[in-house]
C-alpha cells in the first residue's frame, strides 16, 4: 500500500484513528488494516480505525475495532470524528453536526472548543432491550443489567476492581449469552449522581473510556442501582456526563485532536 494519511484522535484516552475512505485503495482488507495500524507495539495504536465519507452535515463513518471486528458505533469516536470535522471546517460554538453510524445517525452540538479540544452534547438515541439477566460465569450466577445503546452491553453493578476486570468482564465479552460478543461495564453507585466504571470492550479489552459504555452504565444504574437520570460517568479517563430522558440519551464530553501521520506499512 502506498503512503496512507491517517488521524489520531482521542476521547478520555479511548483513541481512534480516522482515515477519509477516498484515499483507502480499493479491495483494501479492512480488518487486516485495522489490526495493523491499531497494533500498539508495530503499529500507530488505537482502540480502533474509523473510515470517514464527508457530507454536508457531517460525515458517514465505518468503525473496525482495534482487532479488525466490526463496531455498530462508539460514543467517543463519534465525538473523535466531530472533533477532527469542527476543526477542518471551523464549526462555530453551537454549531450542529451529523455522524451517521451502523447504528443510526448521531447528533452533535458544539458547546466549548480549546485549540484542538471540542466538547460536544450527542444524541445516542434511547436505550433498547434493556433488562437483568442472570448469567452463569464459570459456575457462579452472575445478576446483569443487558441492553443496547446501538451495540450489545452488559453492566454488572457491584464492586469495581481490576481482578474483576480481568476475570468476570472478560468472560462475559465473550460469553455464549452473547452471540455478537459485548461490552462489559463494571459499575458502582458512589451516589445518585455519580457512578464508576471499568470497562472491558468488545474486540479491544480494556479501554481508559467508553462513551457507549458510560451511557449503558448510567441507564443501568437507574434502572437496577438507584441512581438518578442525570449522571457523571467516572472511568480510568476521565468524567463524562450522561442524562437519560424518556426520548433519548444524552452525551457530553470532550474529544481532541492528536496529529496527522502517513502510515507506510508494518514493514511485515
Amino acid at each position: 500500500m502506498a503512503s496512507l494519511p491517517l488521524i489520531k484522535t482521542q476521547a478520555f484516552g479511548n483513541d481512534f484513528l480516522l482515515v477519509a475512505r477516498a484515499h483507502v485503495p480499493a479491495g483494501t482488507d479492512l480488518p487486516a488494516l485495522a489490526r495493523e495500524v491499531c497494533e500498539r507495539h508495530r503499529g500507530l495504536g488505537a482502540d480502533g480505525l474509523m473510515l470517514m465519507e464527508p457530507t454536508a452535515e457531517g460525515a458517514r463513518t465505518q468503525l473496525l475495532n482495534a482487532d479488525g471486528s466490526s463496531a455498530e458505533v462508539s460514543g467517543n469516536g463519534v465525538r473523535c470524528a466531530a472533533a477532527w470535522l469542527a476543526h477542518e471546517r471551523h464549526l462555530p460554538i453551537a454549531g450542529r453536526l451529523i455522524i451517521e453510524t451502523a447504528a443510526g445517525a448521531k447528533r452533535l452540538e458544539l458547546l466549548e472548543s480549546n485549540g484542538l479540544t471540542f466538547t460536544f452534547r450527542a444524541e445516542m438515541g434511547p436505550p433498547t432491550e434493556l433488562r437483568e439477566e442472570s448469567i452463569d460465569v464459570a459456575g457462579t450466577s452472575v445478576r446483569c443489567v443487558v441492553l443496547r445503546v446501538g451495540n450489545p452491553q452488559c453492566v454488572v453493578l457491584g464492586p469495581v476492581t481490576e481482578e474483576r476486570l480481568h476475570g468476570l468482564a472478560s468472560r462475559l465479552a465473550v460469553h455464549p449469552f452473547f452471540p455478537e460478543g459485548t461490552n462489559v461495564e463494571l459499575a458502582v453507585v458512589e451516589s445518585p449522581a455519580r457512578v464508576r466504571i471499568l470497562i472491558w470492550e468488545r474486540g479491544v479489552g480494556p479501554t481508559e473510556a467508553s462513551g457507549t459504555g458510560a451511557c449503558a452504565s448510567a441507564v443501568a444504574a437507574a434502572f437496577a442501582g438507584g441512581a438518578d437520570r442525570s449522571v457523571d460517568v467516572i472511568s480510568p479517563g476521565g468524567s463524562q456526563h450522561v442524562e437519560w430522558t424518556p426520548e433519548t440519551i444524552w452525551l457530553t464530553g470532550w474529544a481532541t485532536v492528536v496529529g496527522r501521520c502517513d502510515w507506510w506499512g508494518s514493514g511485515q
